[in-house]
């Protein structure tokens, strides 16, 4: 008989204090799967900024939820962060953000596989994947390019500083 991989969903209001609880979940997942520590790092890094982009961005004034998949295989750890909120778009010149759009290719630089699904008014699905072992550093296979523009949004044409 062979044991199933392990898997974890939770399903909670897109709130801030959400983030600490996704967070202390996958520690413990990861733990039971004996991952690096520095793995585990940029797991935790790249998780938060995925479940932060729903807090912050997913829902307008209605509260909507926040799911956090957790698989388990021979592989590694692949988490899943999604909405059903408004979908990735283009946020208004005038936002008072900062450097909008770091955040994916963050995730993306820190994981393994990144994939992004998602449509205006559907909501997005952050896909990430984590691997037990790693004979290079993720980042330097999938490197941030780009810089913050004059307008606070981050450009990933604009040449990063000298």
């Amino acid at each position: 008989m062979t044991v199933p991989a392990p898997e974890v969903l939770l399903t909670m209001p897109a709130r801030p204090e959400g983030v600490g609880v996704v967070r202390q979940a996958l520690a413990g997942m990861a733990d039971a799967l004996d991952f690096d520590p520095t793995v585990l790092a940029d797991m935790k890094m790249a998780v938060t900024e995925a479940c932060t982009n729903v807090v912050v961005h997913a829902y307008d004034e209605d509260a909507g939820m926040l799911e956090v998949e957790m698989l388990a295989d021979e592989n590694g750890l692949t988490i899943v962060v999604r909405d059903h909120g408004a979908g990735i778009q283009p946020r208004p010149a005038r936002s008072e953000a900062p450097a909008l759009g770091l955040g994916l290719p963050l995730i993306a630089a820190l994981s393994d596989a990144f994939e992004l699904r998602g449509s205006t008014g559907q909501g997005t699905e952050v896909r990430m994947t984590f691997a037990y072992s790693r004979s290079v550093d993720p980042a330097e296979a999938n490197p941030v390019t780009g810089n913050v523009g004059a307008d606070g949004r981050w450009d990933p044409d604009a040449d990063s500083p000298a």
